[in-house]
């Protein structure tokens, strides 16, 4: 995922403002924070609902590129590539879900059991969802990916409706996503972030999620194809606009849900993603608005997307580690320390949110400067 000359700048800034966001968004200062940062409760939509889809069509961005030497590659060279690669995004998520590794009872210390390790999780959704889109793309038609495709919605639909509780079926205790996550990775192995065992990047969810990262690169693939002109960032808006009308139609009867990943939220989704592509291709390649190249900010995060992700999600592990008293860590005393006081509630922890996100920055610039990218 390094920055290649070929590459359009404004993909590039569209990934490194996706990991930017990712970044503010999941390390507030604290527990108030302004509504649009925060995820839907369980029905609806947020700004921050977008990040992770976002993120997954991004990945298929990238593959718009990187696919192109899978068609001088033989089918063994081309499985080996997009299964270890699989297996090597699925394996980071896991061990930094288990990370540190390591329990400390009264002074002793000892290995953290596997048997409460979470398994699925965002980059492990990330990494199947990469799998099964290559897989598509590369040895199915086009036509044949997009009806896959529109299966995978209508189909993930009558799903839930068919098989979950009849009396809620798109509840969060009666979907019957959480009963096959049950029976395959038991209680111990899900998130538990709801109170209750429920995995948001659960086993069947990842089939409609499947669907962002065919967009993606589609989306990249036709922007190649037709070039910086109007005729492209036109037929992507009216795409956009037409995914999202769609999304509020499917919306009456199947309601847009991130945690759930419904059909409905993958259409708006992509929708608002290729809304957003368009007018980034629209300023900065066809109207060259990068005075002072404030564009550069996002793409040095877009360098490396995953080694700063894993650090924005490791570093939190680490301050939680340093007390400063019983029951307060370094992070939430110097949001109540220093940020409340300057800027007391949602203010004041957005502020917190905005330098970790450029502690995070200060390490990918760091990274740029060696011209160190890391890819796997």
């Amino acid at each position: 995922m390094t920055h290649l000359p070929s590459r359009f700048l404004s993909l590039d800034v569209f990934r490194g403002m996706t990991l930017c966001f990712m970044i503010i968004v999941n390390n507030p200062g604290g527990s108030v924070s302004f509504s649009p940062l925060e995820h839907a409760v369980w029905h609806g939509f947020t700004p921050t609902d977008l990040v992770f889809p976002s993120f997954l069509f991004a990945v298929g961005n990238a593959m718009s590129f990187s696919m192109k030497r899978y068609a001088e590659l033989g089918n063994a060279a081309v499985l080996s590539k997009i299964f270890k690669r699989t297996v090597l995004i699925f394996l980071i998520g896991y061990l930094m879900y288990w990370f540190p590794f390591f329990v400390n009872k009264g002074g002793h210390f000892s290995l953290s059991p596997i048997a409460d390790t979470r398994i699925m999780g965002v980059l492990q959704r990330i990494a199947l969802c990469y799998c099964f889109a290559s897989l598509m793309i590369h040895f199915l038609s086009k036509q044949t990916v997009f009806i896959l495709s529109g299966l995978f919605l209508t189909g993930y639909w009558l799903i839930l409706l068919v098989y979950g509780d009849p009396a809620d079926p798109l509840s969060i205790t009666g979907n019957v996503g959480l009963f096959l996550d049950k029976f395959v990775l038991g209680e111990s192995h899900m998130y538990h972030g709801e109170h209750i065992a429920f995995d948001p990047e659960g086993i069947l969810s990842t089939l409609p999620a499947i669907v962002n990262v065919v967009v993606g690169y589609y989306a990249g693939k036709y922007i190649q194809q037709k070039g910086k002109g109007y005729e492209a960032i036109s037929k992507l808006l009216l795409t956009g606009c037409l995914f999202i009308f769609l999304a509020l139609c499917w919306n009456m009867v199947f309601p847009i849900n991130k945690k759930l990943w419904t059909s409905s939220f993958v259409l708006i989704t992509t929708g608002l993603d290729l809304v957003i592509l368009s007018f980034l291709v629209y300023s900065l390649e066809i109207n060259h608005w990068n005075k002072w190249n404030w564009t550069r900010f996002f793409t040095i995060f877009g360098k490396n997307p995953l080694p700063i992700y894993v650090l924005s999600e490791i570093l939190g592990f680490f301050l939680g580690f340093i007390i400063i008293r019983p029951g307060l860590d370094i992070a939430a005393w110097s949001n109540t320390a220093v940020y409340q006081v300057i800027a007391p509630g949602a203010v004041g922890s957005l502020l917190f949110a905005l330098t970790y996100m450029f502690i995070c920055w200060l390490a990918a610039w760091v990274l740029d400067k060696r011209k160190i990218y890391i890819r796997v």
